[in-house]
């Protein structure tokens, strides 16, 4: 990649400015602030992308669809925001981009947000989720878990409880620039803290905070890094090597290989968290992978939506 090319990446998101470090006194309207303006850098979705309001159970979310989606094709996705911010709504471009590679139908799940709603509460909506996608009819060979920062270490955690639980598994999970340690172990977390252009570990921590509560960072359900991926379906993650959760990446990577799980984790030189949702190359490039991931482990079954 160009330096020029880094550059204006950089740019994009430095164009906000550093704000004032966080601290165990910043409050969660502040926080949220802060996530939502990263959201704000995010591209317009495809145009033809359809967006529709829905409620599985109890549990609510939206379904996104292009022209190419096939109701025989689900990711199930989460949404990053340290688990204090974000929905749906907010990663639509995101997501919709990721549809459209795909060529999948998805379903984004609206899960409940810490610090109103802590510890594992994200995680059984997960998995609530999950059994009742099933109990319509919709066969696990056809559904992928994917999702982004937060999220992307969500869909490990909620795997984690299927597996755990007996249920049939998905036939695949993908993360985008996945936060999968919340005891913020990893050493790109100072190694890159000058080079991410969105996350730092204040923020990271006091968001693990109050997602976590009393609970340990290093349980399974909570960081997927120190899981047992025994017996999970086959696994790809992509992350920047200029963001402070590089090395989170590469910490699942490991634990498939440990576990003999098939896994592609794949680090793109420069690039910053989540780099999917912008218009450099790589971000194409990334979800064309993904998109073929998904595609190749989906069985063309018909599930009911």
């Amino acid at each position: 990649m160009s330096s020029n090319r880094q550059n204006s990446l950089v740019d994009r998101f430095l164009h906000l400015g550093r704000p004032n470090i966080v601290t165990a006194n910043t409050d969660i309207a502040e926080l949220r602030r802060r996530y939502a303006a990263m959201f704000e850098t995010f591209g317009a979705p495809p145009a033809a992308a359809t967006f529709e309001p829905a409620q599985i159970g109890p549990l609510k979310g939206e379904w996104i669809r292009c022209p190419h989606s096939s109701p025989n094709r689900l990711i199930l996705y989460f949404h990053g925001g340290g688990y204090i911010a974000g929905s749906p709504k907010s990663h639509r471009s995101l997501i919709a981009r990721l549809a459209q590679s795909a060529e999948s139908t998805v379903f984004a799940l609206d899960y409940r947000l810490a610090p109103e709603f802590g510890f594992p509460a994200a995680v059984r909506d997960g998995i609530d989720v999950y059994r009742k996608i099933m109990s319509k009819g919709v066969s696990a060979s056809s559904i992928v878990f994917a999702g982004d920062g937060s999220g992307g270490g969500l869909a490990f955690a909620v795997l984690h409880a299927a597996r755990n639980a007996n249920l049939a598994l998905p036939s695949g999970v993908l993360a985008m620039s996945p936060w999968a340690d919340l005891s913020l172990s990893g050493w790109s977390l100072m190694k890159n803290a000058d080079r991410d252009a969105q996350l730092s570990w204040e923020l990271l921590f006091v968001s693990a905070r109050h997602y976590l509560k009393k609970s340990n960072p290093c349980d399974a359900y909570a960081s997927p890094a120190f899981a047992n991926f025994r017996g999970y379906p086959p696994i790809m993650v992509h992350a920047g090597s200029a963001e402070i959760l590089r090395d989170d990446a590469s910490r699942l990577g490991d634990r498939a290989a440990d576990a003999g799980i098939a896994v592609s984790v794949e680090i793109y030189d420069g690039m910053q968290h989540v780099f999917q949702a912008s218009d450099v190359p790589e971000a194409r490039v990334s979800l064309q992978r993904l998109g073929h991931f998904v595609r190749s482990r989906t069985a063309a079954r018909q599930h009911a939506a």
